[in-house]
């Protein structure tokens, strides 16, 4: 009876150990860095403003979720010396603004792909997310500029074309995006 049960037992426990082991708490820091270092590196001349570190959890079953609060510019800080933006300033900054919103949405794209090649032991029917949350200051007119960003796709379909296998021109129906 004794080695019946010791081989149930050892066919419970084999598949745990024949599986690949899920995503660490290291490898999602060292993707947190490497994202904030892409967003920081971004536009030397006009950067963008990263608002606290990327943080990224993995969940079971789902994936690997990142998420980070930026500015989609450097505006300027408000200070007794400087109490207010001129109106030609916080228009200059609203433009520029509203032309920044599709270039993060590229770099978005781009690090959702490196994160899917980075990521090796995450299964590839999971997914990864990205979610950006944007700052916008209150004398700023934030009409037609998004809240937050998400963008999800299937680490195996960003593999596609991170390998090649697929045009990257693919991810606009790979990725979903979703702006609020």
């Amino acid at each position: 009876m004794g080695g019946r049960n010791f081989v149930v037992a050892a066919l419970l426990v084999l598949p745990a150990f024949s599986q690949k082991p899920l995503p660490r708490r290291d490898e999602l820091a060292a993707i947190e860095k490497s994202l904030d270092e892409r967003m920081t590196r971004f536009n030397v001349s006009q950067p963008l403003e990263l608002l606290g570190l990327t943080r990224g959890i993995y969940l079971p079953g789902y994936g690997a979720v990142f998420t980070a609060e930026v500015g989609l510019i450097q505006a300027p800080i408000l200070t007794p010396f400087r109490p207010r933006v001129t109106k030609e300033e916080a228009l200059q900054i609203r433009a520029a603004k509203l032309k920044r919103v599709p270039e993060m949405k590229s770099l978005m794209r781009e690090m959702l792909l490196a994160s899917a090649t980075a990521l090796d032991s995450l299964p590839p029917a999971e997914n990864i997310v990205l979610g950006v949350t944007f700052l916008n200051n209150t004398w700023e007119d934030a009409a037609g500029l998004p809240k937050s960003i998400t963008m999800r796709a299937r680490r195996s379909a960003l593999l596609e074309v991170a390998q090649n296998r697929q045009p990257k021109s693919a991810l606009d129906t790979l990725v979903e995006t979703r702006e609020e």
